[in-house]
């Protein structure tokens, strides 16, 4: 576990960033706990609440079609995507499957549109390491959300970016 995350960086602009979420359905009482750190960060940076627009799917597996839909759904006026899941291990190598293909897609759908996608996805061993990361002293979700926000302010910058994402 890694506790050498970056410092948080003041951005400014923040109000204006429009924000989607697509979160995961299972381990839902985990995910729901990320998803209270990255609204509450967001909102705590600036982000309006009607900037930010959150979406469900079932589980990790379908978190890069969601991103996706939402990006091409919102007219692709996004600023950056957060997509959060848990994947805790199990008895097979299911749980890796899960986690490096919803990873690597994820990754594709940010190149593929031009819009910023964090990996908010948490994979732990077991319950224990994924409640420590969501609902404990690992402020996971608080990280996705200032990682959104610098990528945010990256894309408009490099765009220069007033209303309209130029495309």
């Amino acid at each position: 576990m890694s506790l050498d995350t970056p410092k948080p960086v003041v951005v400014a602009g923040a109000d204006a960033f429009r924000v989607g979420i697509v979160a995961a359905r299972f381990n839902d009482a985990l995910v729901e706990a990320l998803l209270r750190q990255v609204v509450g960060t967001l909102r705590g940076a600036g982000v309006r609440k009607k900037n930010i627009r959150v979406e469900r799917v079932p589980g990790s597996n379908e978190l890069p079609s969601g991103a996706q839909l939402l990006a091409l759904g919102e007219a692709r006026e996004l600023d950056v995507i957060i997509a959060l899941g848990v994947i805790i291990r199990g008895g097979t190598i299911h749980y890796e499957l899960v986690a490096e293909a919803s990873a690597h897609a994820l990754q594709r759908v940010a190149l593929d549109l031009r819009v910023p996608v964090v990996n908010g996805v948490v994979v732990a061993e077991n319950r224990e390491q994924a409640e420590e990361r969501c609902r404990g002293a690992i402020k996971r979700g608080a990280e996705f959300a200032n990682t959104a926000l610098e990528m945010a302010a990256l894309r408009r910058r490099l765009f220069a970016v007033e209303e309209d994402i130029p495309f």
